[in-house]
């Protein structure tokens, strides 16, 4: 009987982390690859205000422009680059570059 109650609490108690776990752990490593490889650029906040975003003119995440697009069409920015942006399908996974955008979505949330 004491089994079976330890087994139902482990169980109960690893059930309800689940929900919370995931989006905390995306929301790190999303922002910890966002400032590893993108704040330099693109600035701690998004808006592109850095000395190197300026000079680039790199778009603020939380204008209209950047606003309207999907997520996929954000990944695939990320992986493949634009303007004078590095492609980064070298350097980051599928599931790192949705990460960011994901982090970059919160950005404009705050």
């Amino acid at each position: 009987m004491r089994k079976q109650g330890l087994i139902a609490f482990v169980a109960a108690a690893v059930l309800s982390m689940g929900p919370w776990t995931r989006p905390a752990r995306t929301q790190g490593t999303g922002e910890k690859t966002f400032k590893e490889k993108c704040a330099s650029c693109h600035g701690a906040d998004g808006k592109g205000q850095s000395a190197v975003g300026k000079a680039l003119k790199v778009r603020d995440f939380c204008s209209p422009e950047v606003k309207k697009e999907s997520d996929a069409e954000l990944t695939e920015i990320i992986h493949k680059g634009k303007n004078k942006m590095p492609a980064f399908d070298k350097k980051l996974t599928d599931a790192e570059a949705k990460d960011v955008v994901a982090y970059i979505r919160s950005l404009c949330k705050k």
